[in-house]
């Protein structure tokens, strides 16, 4: 009986979608099956399926997993209360993973792997959730059209001389609500809101499209810079489709306020679960996160940074060159993304 019951649960967490059901996955932690790991993720990433293979052949340890949209998972989360079967939860941008603490629904984890190979910025102070790969938030330029110099920083964006030039996506993005962030952390609130409004006053078009969209908006002359995650680039670079290289071609690399508080880098990251009835799997699925093999993964599958040091970066990132890092606390940024969008409403930033 208890095998069939495990067997039920297996297909129901794989296949339902309604938190309804999830009903039986309520049942004493007993009777779950061993050996198990159930992760809420928002990655989409092919190249991921690499990192859960591997994980499973090292340890043993079976992966069940549901895809959605952060903000999904963590009202699926905050639904499921107690009897959520989540183990882990993984998302890009700090901004959605501290929504997710917020809300209650992490755990603090202590782990000396996790603390000692991971930068005490890119980890919640309590050890609620890491960051396992990093994306800096670059300005793309027209080789053609404009000169490097003229955008060394996020600020120089909101100068006069930049007038219908700008691209760059919506304020809803969560990759921008965590830039602002930077921005204020950085500038005060006051004058990140003049940066905005001086922005906005700049797009060269009203803000669609993801990142990718901007590069290619920059090739094809709509604008003549953009900001847009390092990450995308590199995908296009390595794409292929021989268009998206010829339009990444057309572009080059700009890794702002190298002479002040350096690039705002972001994070995909996670952690435990609130109510995990798998921790112990949960912690070793981190710690592998952070180890040689699974950071080599996140770099040569995504075109990821690395969070830990001294990890060889695989073409193109190699090609892009050092740069300085900003050191804000990725959850001090995080924690003012509800601030940003504020702010960014004020601005008239769509």
């Amino acid at each position: 009986m208890q095998n069939s019951y495990i067997l039920l649960n297996r297909r129901q967490f794989m296949a339902g979608t309604a938190v309804a059901a999830l009903g039986m996955l309520s049942a004493p932690a007993i009777l779950r099956a061993q050996g198990e790991l159930n992760l809420y993720s928002s990655r989409h990433y092919d190249t991921d399926e690499a990192l859960y293979t591997d994980f499973t052949k090292a340890t043993g340890i079976a992966i069940n997993r549901i895809d959605a949209k952060a903000e999904e998972l963590i009202e699926r989360m905050k639904a499921e209360g107690k009897n959520s079967p989540a183990d882990v939860f993984i998302s890009v941008d700090a901004g959605n993973i501290e929504r997710a603490n917020e809300e209650n629904l992490l755990q603090p984890v202590q782990s000396e792997i996790l603390t000692s190979r991971i930068p005490s910025y890119l980890r919640h102070p309590d050890g609620s959730w890491f960051g396992f790969s990093k994306r800096a938030r670059i300005i793309v330029v027209s080789k053609d059209r404009m000169d490097t110099k003229e955008v060394p920083t996020y600020e120089s964006l909101a100068v006069e001389t930049m007038m219908g030039k700008v691209l760059i996506r919506s304020s809803s993005n969560i990759y921008n609500q965590s830039l602002m962030g930077s921005i204020i952390a950085a500038d005060g609130a006051e004058s990140a809101e003049a940066w905005a409004k001086g922005l906005v006053a700049n797009m060269a078009r009203t803000p669609k499209g993801g990142d990718t969209d901007q590069i290619k908006a920059v090739a094809a002359g709509e604008g003549d810079v953009a900001v847009v995650n390092s990450y995308y680039l590199g995908k296009m670079i390595n794409s292929k489709n021989q268009d998206e290289r010829d339009d990444a071609a057309k572009v080059t690399l700009v890794f702002p306020n190298q002479s002040d508080r350096g690039t705002h880098v972001n994070i995909s990251g996670g952690g435990v679960a609130r109510h995990a009835p798998n921790k112990d799997a949960a912690v070793k699925f981190l710690e592998y996160l952070v180890s040689d093999k699974a950071q080599q993964y996140f770099a040569a599958g995504n075109t990821e940074y690395p969070v830990v040091k001294d990890v060889p970066l695989p073409s193109p990132l190699d090609t892009f060159g050092s740069f300085k890092e900003d050191t804000i606390d990725a959850q001090k940024y995080a924690s003012l993304n509800a601030e940003a969008v504020r702010i960014m409403d004020r601005a008239g930033w769509k």
